[in-house]
This record gives structure tokens, C-alpha cells and sequence, in this order.
């Protein structure tokens, strides 16, 4: 029996001072404008909008509303002009042209006053042949409680049209023909054009304006899994080719990056390696598991920290886990009981819809990349930059990770997780159908494991403790979420005989 649009959840293969807030660019290029797109809305109808694993929140609960719009125009397609260098320094030009009408959906303050200011606008993530949205998921407490808006992109073909194979009928035609039958997309050659007009449509809006009464200070970028492929071949494209955004988060990219054009429009690839440019003003965040990195071989493409760029890797965590599948869509951000470590197997991940072999990985990426987005905010405000982070150790022949006495990995940005554990937790290991492989592994201690770790309970809140107030010290942890983390320690009996 298939599962409800609520359950499905993300399915991805399943992101400096006044001149970054302004969007400058030092790249030397001169600065363009997307054109300006037909916005039509708020679009209302017996159905509401649909974004798997939006609809596990009752966004009037948290003092939010939502407000989705469709988008339409003339699209552009692009060629390169000279090499598409690992460097990521990328120049193209207009090639074809198409009609599209896609959709935005918006998710804002309710009280105007509340508006912090910043729009992190997600390109959804369509493997699963419908869109999702893995990036609210993993940071919508953060959005919520600092007051920023969020607004999804229909940016992809296979979200508004599904594709052979997907996961349902869940694209937006699928789903509710009646509300959306009258979208259209030419493909996705035309995406990267699509998603800089809606952009374009909410900081500099003609007519309808999808922020209605708000006006937006900063704008992130932000794309999770194929998403993140598609957003590092946008930096690279267009980074300094338009004012849009003030910073980008990449999250869980791959090698490579997805491809400039595709068919039927002329198939331009781009290289096996691919860095973010380094030559803008505006900063990236990349963030990386434990999957990403050599599942996926991402490794390769790894780069420095510099002015404008930040790498993350985070130990012990998944491509995706038990939050973004699972906890995360209801996750109101004030009950501890989600810090918990798990091993989650009945209808494991996705009742219904996937099974994996083994319980998959319930570890901390979440937490450390709701720090990120904080952390980026505060770069932008205020030029205070992310600090730098170590790296995943991995063996000598870049085949696998060095790990710990325990079997966590060593390195990276470190958590009580895997400093004050209590399973072994993994970005590998996994196997089953579908995307299984990329949802990672825990694997809980028995109960001898943990009393030899800790002899007694206070043995183990203070492990705990230590790490939690070193991840915050370290910018890597917000302090109400490391609250929420020691609260769940000091409930879960671990400690002793």
C-alpha cells in the first residue's frame, strides 16, 4: 500500500561585511538581470500545495502561513563560451529559448513584524520523480524560530511532469491535476534560467510580489542531494553573472556537478571534478556526510576554505537518516525525545514505500547544519565568517575512513554523538532496495558495550556535557538544540548496570 504524500517525506538519490549583503560580485563580470517572470497568485483551490515532507507541520502552530504562486515566462537554455574548468570559473551565453509556467511556494511569518529578514529559497529535490524538500526538513526549527521565509522551486521537469520509475503519483500533475494541470516545463536545460526568474520574481518582484508585504534583506540559496548538483553548476553558471543571492548552501553534493544542458537541447557535460568558485563575494557553505564523500565521490572534488567558501564534513552522519526521513516532518523543535539515538527498523525508512536491511542512521547532521545556516546568516550580516572545520579522516588511498577503538570515523566536526557515543554510526553500510544505500547505518552498543563506557550515569552526562558545550564553543551546535540533546541524555538511563 503506497503511503500518504504526508509520509513520503524527502526522497532524494535520494545547499562578509557590506558588500556580500548587497550581493556583489568581485569576479570582475558585469552584473545582469534575470527577466522578469508573470507571477500569478496566492493560487487557491480545495487542495493545498504540495511538497513531500512539508505536511507533517501545522504551519499555524508555529505562528507561519503558507502562500504558494505560479511562475511563468520565456526561459532560457546555455552554452559555455571557452572550457567549464574544474575551477568552477565558469562563462556561458543564451542558447534556446522555451515558454514554462511553474510554481513557488512560500512559507512566511504570519505576523509581519516577525520577518527576520532572510529567504532561503530551496531548489526541490526531484529523484524521487516528485518534489521534496530535504533542506526544510533538516533546518525548518531553525527558519521557524529565527523568523526567515522559505520558498520552494518547481524548478525541474520531473516534479511538475513525473518521470518513469518515480515514486508514485506524487508529482504536482499527479498529485492534484485539477490545481496544477495548467503548469508546464520545456525541461530541464531550461532550469537553471527558471529558478534565477522566481528568484528574481521574489527579491525584485513586478506586479504580484510572492513575499507580499515583506521585503527581503538577504537571500540564500539553498539544495540538497541532485539539488546540490544542480545549485554548484548554478553558482559556477551564474554566480557572477546576477545579483540574486547573498550565500549558498550545497548540501550532500556528489562528484561533478549536474550537467549545463541536456537533451534534447545540445548535451553539455561538465567535469568529473568540479570546486565552487572561489572568485565571489557571496559565501558557500558545503556541507558533506560520511556518504557523500565516498558513496557518492565527492571526495575528488573537495576544496580549501577561502574567503567565500567553507567545507563541512560531519562524523557519523548519512546522506539522509532517520530526521529527514522520518522525525523531521513533525518535528516542532522542542521535544528532546528527537535526539535520541535509535535503531529504526519497522517499515524502515519509509513504510510502504522503501525498506532497508539494516537500521538506518539516526546521527547528528541536522544540528550541525541548522549551525551552518545561523552561522551563514551571521556571515553575511555581519562578515563574520564560518569558522574553518577538519576534515573526515580517510585512508591513504582516499577508499575508506579511518575509525575510532569504537568503529566511528575519526575526524570531521565532532558531536556527542560520536565523542560520547552510544551506537556506531555510519554513513556506509547500508543495503536494501531503492535508495537504501545512501541512508547510512547504526548499530546500538548492548548494554555490557555501554556499561564499560560508562560505569554510571553521571559518567555519561558528563561525556555527554563536555562534547555538547565543545560543539557550541566550536560553532558548530546552536545552544537550544544542545539543550534539547542533553535532555534527552538525562532521560535516557544510560549509564551503569
Amino acid at each position: 500500500m503506497l503511503a500518504s504524500p504526508r509520509a513520503l517525506g524527502f526522497l532524494p538519490v535520494l545547499v562578509l561585511a557590506a558588500s556580500v549583503a548587497a550581493g556583489c560580485s568581485s569576479s570582475g563580470d558585469s552584473l545582469e538581470t534575470p527577466d522578469d517572470p508573470t507571477v500569478e497568485g496566492p493560487v487557491t483551490g480545495p487542495v493545498g500545495p504540495f511538497v513531500a515532507g512539508t505536511a507533517g507541520i501545522r504551519l499555524s502552530d508555529v505562528g507561519y502561513r503558507q502562500v504558494e504562486f505560479f511562475v511563468s515566462g520565456t526561459a532560457s537554455s546555455f552554452t559555455n563560451v571557452g572550457e567549464l574548468g574544474t575551477d568552477g570559473r565558469w562563462e556561458v551565453e543564451a542558447a534556446d529559448t522555451a515558454e514554462y509556467k511553474t510554481r513557488a511556494l512560500v512559507y512566511r511569518p504570519a505576523a509581519s513584524d516577525a520577518f527576520s529578514g532572510t529567504v532561503i529559497v530551496e531548489w526541490l529535490n526531484v529523484s524521487g520523480g516528485l518534489d521534496a524538500a530535504p533542506d526544510w526538513i533538516s533546518l525548518h526549527t531553525e527558519i521557524i524560530r529565527e523568523g526567515h521565509v522559505w520558498v520552494g522551486v518547481s524548478a525541474q521537469v520531473d516534479g511538475i511532469e513525473g518521470r518513469e520509475g518515480g515514486i508514485g503519483r506524487f508529482h504536482l500533475k499527479g498529485a492534484n491535476p485539477e490545481r496544477y494541470g495548467s503548469l508546464s516545463h520545456p525541461g530541464d536545460s531550461f532550469s537553471y534560467d527558471i529558478f534565477a526568474q522566481v528568484a528574481q520574481a521574489v527579491r525584485n518582484p513586478v506586479g504580484v510580489a510572492p513575499l507580499e508585504d515583506l521585503t527581503p534583506r538577504h537571500m540564500i540559496a539553498a539544495g540538497e542531494s541532485q539539488s546540490a548538483f544542480r545549485l554548484i553548476t548554478w553558482i559556477n553558471a551564474f554566480g557572477s553573472r546576477y545579483r540574486l543571492f547573498d550565500g549558498y548552501i550545497v548540501h550532500s553534493r556528489g562528484g561533478g556537478s549536474a550537467p549545463l544542458s541536456q537533451s534534447p537541447q545540445a548535451a553539455i557535460s561538465t567535469p568529473n571534478v568540479v570546486q565552487v568558485r572561489d572568485d565571489l563575494d557571496q559565501p558557500t557553505l558545503m556541507f558533506q556526510t560520511e556518504s557523500d564523500l565516498l558513496l557518492l565521490n565527492a571526495l575528488p572534488s573537495n576544496q580549501p576554505g577561502s574567503r567565500s567558501f567553507r567545507l563541512w564534513e560531519v562524523a557519523g552522519t548519512a546522506h539522509a537518516d532517520v530526521y529527514t526521513l522520518r522525525t523531521g516532518h513533525s518535528d516542532l523543535g522542542d521535544d528532546p525525545s528527537v535526539a535520541r539515538v535509535t535503531e529504526t527498523t519497522e517499515g524502515a525508512p519509509i513504510n510502504g514505500l522503501i525498506t532497508c536491511e539494516r537500521p538506518i542512521n539516526a546521527g547528528p547532521a541536522h544540528w550541525v547544519l541548522k549551525a551552518g545556516l545561523r552561522g551563514l546568516v551571521d556571515w553575511i550580516e555581519n562578515g563574520n565568517a564560518l569558522p574553518e572545520a577538519p576534515r573526515l579522516s580517510v585512508t591513504e588511498d582516499g577508499q575508506a575512513f579511518q575509525l575510532d577503538e569504537l568503529g566511528n570515523v575519526l575526524g570531521g566536526i565532532r558531536t556527542n554523538y560520536v565523542d560520547a557515543p552510544v551506537a556506531v554510526l555510519s554513513g556506509l553500510g547500508q543495503t536494501g532496495e531503492s535508495f537504501c544505500r545512501i541512508f547510512g547505518t547504526t548499530v546500538l552498543f548492548d548494554e555490557a558495550q555501554l556499561a564499560e563506557l560508562y560505569p554510571t550515569e553521571q559518567v555519561y552526562l558528563d561525556a555527554v556535557t563536555e562534547s555538547l558545550q565543545a560543539a557550541v564553543d566550536a560553532g558548530f551546535l546552536l545552544p537550544p538544540d544542545a539543550t534539547l540533546i542533553g535532555q534527552d541524555a538525562e532521560t535516557s538511563g544510560i549509564g551503569g548496570q
